[in-house]
């Protein structure tokens, strides 16, 4: 027999969920993780196994490790996996088969790091680092300040990554505009400098992003879904903020769903934090209540710990659910996105349904040196 919290967690948690084309049986999303198990940007067979093992396990959505799009400064790493070239495609492909032949749906990445380049590296070590303003995150004048030119290839790059994942069998693709890479230092005023179009006040630092979510639904059918991610927090700076207010995020939004994004895929270090005084919503809920498009929230859910203390070398505990089934239950977001947990144990979901959490292996950082 069941008990309430199994029970409760199979209720809120195995629900269809719909957008555009895409239908899914749960709630439950596999989180984007870099892996650099991609030599030379290619996935191989052992990529493909990795992904269909929590689609085996039950997961609703597999959102894919960021992806580099077709641009020679996009990269940082020869593991990351690219999403251009015959090669790197035909491995994506093999991946995206792999996951429906376990019944999942899976959405490819798209990535660009922009100034967090480091000059030298492959895959094209000789490719400057480029962003809004050529400004780091550490506020230092770094690189180069991004042409109309180098916008317009960037733009099209997105564009021609989106186009192929259609056309590959994808379930749709996400745009990675968090984290301080590319989309983001046009998003932060901090990185984003710039006097133009492009520049000034939240709206126009919104423009880059917008273009590419437009240029990313003029290339694919009008109901292949678009999710972007976003993020107030930066790489090595947890305090940053793209919207101070609940107002700026509409802007942001507002924007970006004119443009064509379905969804707001929401990454904060814990999900349980709220994002504005005043109200107990997360980053994931004040999305879609500002925007009216659903909402992915993500951070630590089922750990006791967030990832930084896990690479410090804490050890992450498994914990209840029994806050995100709340949150969940009221709506305040659509989607979960599961990360470290999933790493740890593939078989996550199945295990929380059917009551089995004393089984559940937990996330030590080791694995983050295997495809397990």
């Amino acid at each position: 027999m069941l008990t309430n919290a199994v029970q409760r967690a199979q209720d809120i948690l195995v629900r269809p969920f719909s957008l555009g084309s895409l239908s899914l049986p749960n709630r439950v999303v596999m989180a984007p993780m870099t892996r650099e198990f991609s030599p030379g940007g290619v996935p191989g067979e052992d990529v493909a196994r990795y992904y269909a093992r929590r689609a085996a396990g039950g997961v609703g959505l597999i959102i894919t490790e960021g992806t580099y799009v077709g641009h020679a400064s996009a990269g940082n790493s020869a593991r990351v996996p690219h999403f251009h070239g015959d090669e790197a495609l035909a491995g994506w492909s093999a991946v995206a088969e792999a996951v429906h032949r376990e019944g999942g749906r899976i959405m490819p990445q798209l990535w660009h790091v922009g100034m967090d380049r480091t000059a030298g590296n492959p895959p094209v070590p000789d490719a400057p680092r480029i962003g809004p303003s050529g400004i780091a995150l550490d506020g230092s004048h770094a690189g180069q300040e991004m042409t109309r030119a180098d916008i317009d290839d960037v733009v099209a790059a997105y564009a021609s990554a989106a186009a192929s994942a259609e056309a590959l069998g994808f379930d749709g693709v996400e745009i990675h505009g968090g984290h301080g890479y590319l989309v983001d230092q046009f998003l932060w005023s901090r990185t984003n400098r710039r006097t133009d179009g492009y520049g000034g006040d939240v709206a126009r630092r919104t423009r880059f992003a917008a273009e590419i979510v437009a240029a990313c639904r003029a290339a694919v059918s009008d109901d292949f879904p678009i999710s972007f991610r976003l993020s107030q927090w930066k790489v090595n700076n947890y305090q940053a903020r793209i919207a101070e207010t609940p107002q700026e995020l509409e802007t942001v939004l507002g924007l970006l769903a004119e443009a064509g994004a379905d969804i707001f895929h929401c990454s904060t270090r814990r999900f349980h934090l709220p994002e504005f005084e005043g109200s107990d919503l997360n980053l994931a809920g004040w999305a879609k209540k500002v925007s009216g498009k659903p909402a992915i929230s993500v951070g630590s859910v089922g750990l006791s710990n967030e990832f930084l203390q896990v690479f410090q070398g804490e050890q992450a505990r498994v914990t209840d659910i029994a806050d995100l089934l709340d949150r969940m239950e009221r709506e305040e977001f659509d989607l979960v996105a599961v990360g470290r947990a999933l790493l740890g144990d593939p078989e996550w979901l199945t295990k929380i349904l059917a009551g089995r959490v004393d089984e559940l292996t937990p996330f030590h950082v080791g694995l983050v040196g295997s495809l397990h």
